[in-house]
């Protein structure tokens, strides 16, 4: 709740949810913030939980730059009804995950992981398997010991 309270304090606005949901567990509400700009709390950190922050653009290379300039790449959304455009965006962002019109989708088989500040390795999919190995490399002469 303190990053929906930070964003209300900094001028975003609370279009949708925002509270505590039930009285077990620490569950909040789907949560939906506009007016939000790139100096704010809720827009540079990397918040866990049902928050949507919404940010206005004029441009896909503004958008971009403005995405890229964080320091975190978990994972970011493109929602958008022109499929090549979606996916020039995606490739562009620099995130370990991009979903295209849907978001939080996973499948066992694809690698998850993140960019920058956002994690190391990854998880699920063939490249997970690195954090379980550990390489050693063995080296002899084919011609017998050297002097």
């Amino acid at each position: 709740l303190g990053y929906i309270e930070k964003g209300i304090e900094e001028g975003a606005t609370l279009r949708l949810g925002g509270h505590r949901h039930g009285n077990k567990g620490y569950f909040i509400e789907p949560t939906i913030f506009t007016d939000v700009k790139d100096d704010m709390v809720i827009a540079k950190e990397e918040i866990f939980g049902p928050v949507m922050s919404i940010f206005k653009f004029k441009t896909d290379e503004e958008a971009i730059t403005r995405a890229n300039a964080t320091k975190y790449g978990l994972a970011a959304s493109v929602v958008s009804e022109n499929g090549a455009r979606a996916i020039s965006t995606a490739h562009q962002l620099r995130a370990g995950t991009v979903w295209i019109n849907t978001h939080n989708s996973f499948d066992a088989a694809v690698p998850f992981g993140g960019y920058k500040e956002s994690g190391h390795g990854r998880e699920l999919g063939f490249e997970a398997m690195e954090n379980y190995l550990e390489t050693k490399t063995v080296m002899m002469p084919l011609t017998g010991p050297k002097v």
